[in-house]
């Protein structure tokens, strides 16, 4: 395989502007609207010549959101303070900031619509590429 195996990920949602207020807020983001033939989408910030996948939010008729059995991981410098914002802003944690060892530190959580996510950070020396 030559490239990333996950391209692109989507979000299922049913209240497209409750998911988008929430994600923009835990996130500190602000999603683009796409002109899509298939629903209402609303995309990540993303820069295609960066490793990584871009993604959207998606209502589409007679596709529910909730019980996916996916889980999207967001990139953060620190997993903790994006955590900060979730309950105010209409979702739940399901598992506090915790280490993965050398992997970095997770977070999960669900969101507004009852989709769960991730949080992923890596220890401060290794995100500057400052070795283990």
């Amino acid at each position: 395989m030559t490239h990333n195996p996950v391209p692109w990920f989507e979000i299922y949602v049913q209240d497209i502007e409750r998911a988008k207020r929430f994600y923009e807020s835990v996130l500190q983001v602000k999603l683009e609207k796409l002109n899509a033939p298939i629903g209402e989408m609303w995309a990540f910030p993303m820069d295609i010549d960066h490793f990584g996948a871009g993604g959207s939010l998606v209502r589409m008729k007679g596709v529910a959101s909730g019980g996916n059995s996916v889980l999207v991981y967001f990139a953060c410098e620190d997993c903790a303070v994006e955590a900060a914002r979730i309950v105010e802003a209409g979702g739940t944690i399901r598992q506090d900031k915790m280490s993965i060892g050398e992997h970095g530190f997770i977070v999960i959580a669900t969101d507004s619509e009852g989709n769960s996510f991730g949080l992923h950070s890596m220890p401060a020396n290794r995100q500057a590429g400052g070795g283990a």
